[in-house]
């Protein structure tokens, strides 16, 4: 990113007009979107209605996954392509709100704080958070109260209550279980194979449907692909190939899918009853946001239909929200919600 004052430039108002703008990042394991929005903006009517000046989209920014040197190159690479692309510059930047996956502690936080207060004015504002919590705000219009249920290479659920209090459930990260994940389903469908091969499981059509979409030709060769490039969303990639064995009735693959449907559901109850979103009986509404390629429709095996029937049993208030818009977007929300908040304090309103 190029060198900048901490006044304004003939960019800050090109796109973003005399209120400069507004960066929402939603960093992933799969990749990385940045939006920029106009920081003077009126309060959006709906989701739709939310003004985009530019979309850019990087690689991976989750440190556990591609180290914090990568991650860090990444943010900033898709940050300054959105401004590029917005016709302005990081001098015209009021407030970012990075949500990025594997924040998972306060001191994870910190360093990101620190990192990006070098890249930005002095007045720009900063918000890091986990990107579930881009996610809910995708779905509530920036409005964080309820639960958001993920389900993509990775899964997590993440809860908020109206006076600020969070809780979440999974998210830890392949080797400590995010088994209803898509790295997860489709780690379960390999092993599944190799299982079957060496005579340890049962038989099941996995095998030809997974050797015919890696383009080998035995379960053999399954161990040197896996460990060639043992990526978490290259092995998540795999899950329709398992949602379409399921349709066409295999055991273990059906048997795979029913398992992670109840993992999912078991981390969104799990974070309801810590924070007693759905009342003191239980039976009180609240939205449940779902995001995340896992749980998108299929043809016969409605996923995130499934999930919801599990935790309407136990939480019948449960509503379901697909959001109309991606998660970047309900970071840049956020920001500009703070950014607003604070506008409206200097003017003493």
């Amino acid at each position: 990113m190029g060198g900048y004052d901490n006044g304004e430039s003939p960019a800050a108002t090109a796109s973003g007009g005399e209120g400069g703008v507004i960066l929402g990042v939603d960093g992933g394991t799969t990749n990385t979107v940045c939006v920029c929005l106009p920081a003077a903006m009126p309060p959006p009517e709906s989701p739709r209605a939310v003004p985009v000046l530019s979309r850019a989209v990087a690689g991976c920014s989750n440190r556990n996954s591609v180290g914090e040197s990568a991650a860090l190159e990444t943010l900033e690479q898709v940050m300054t392509q959105a401004l590029t692309m917005a016709n302005t510059d990081r001098s015209a930047v009021r407030a970012v709100c990075l949500a990025i996956s594997g924040v998972n502690h306060p001191s994870d936080q910190q360093r990101m704080l620190d990192w990006i207060q070098d890249l930005f004015p002095v007045h720009a504002k900063f918000y890091v958070e986990n990107d579930a919590v881009a996610a809910l705000a995708s779905g509530t219009m920036g409005n964080l109260h309820g639960c958001v249920l993920i389900a993509g290479t990775g899964s997590i659920a993440y809860g908020v209550t109206e006076d600020g209090k969070v809780a979440r459930a999974a998210g830890a990260g392949p080797v400590l279980g995010d088994w209803g994940s898509g790295y997860g389903i489709a780690a379960q469908a390999l092993t599944a194979v190799v299982k079957a091969y060496d005579g340890r499981g049962p038989q099941t059509n996995l095998t030809r449907e997974i050797l015919r979409k890696l383009e080998l030709s035995s379960p053999d060769e399954l161990i040197g692909w896996t460990y060639a490039d043992p990526s978490w969303a290259r092995i998540a990639a795999l899950v329709p190939v398992v949602v379409s064995s399921a349709e066409e009735g295999d055991e273990v693959a059906n048997k795979i899918l029913h398992d992670s449907v109840q993992e999912l559901a078991d981390s969104v109850v799990a974070v309801v009853r810590r924070l007693t979103l759905c009342g003191e009986d239980g039976k009180d509404q609240f939205p449940l946001v779902l995001v995340g390629g896992v749980l998108e429709g299929n043809k016969k095996w409605n996923i995130s239909g499934e999930v919801v029937r599990c935790i309407s049993k136990v939480f019948p208030g449960v509503h379901p929200i697909r959001p109309e818009v991606e998660p970047a977007i309900g970071a840049a929300l956020l920001a500009w919600s703070h950014h607003r908040k604070g506008q409206k304090l200097e003017n003493g309103s």
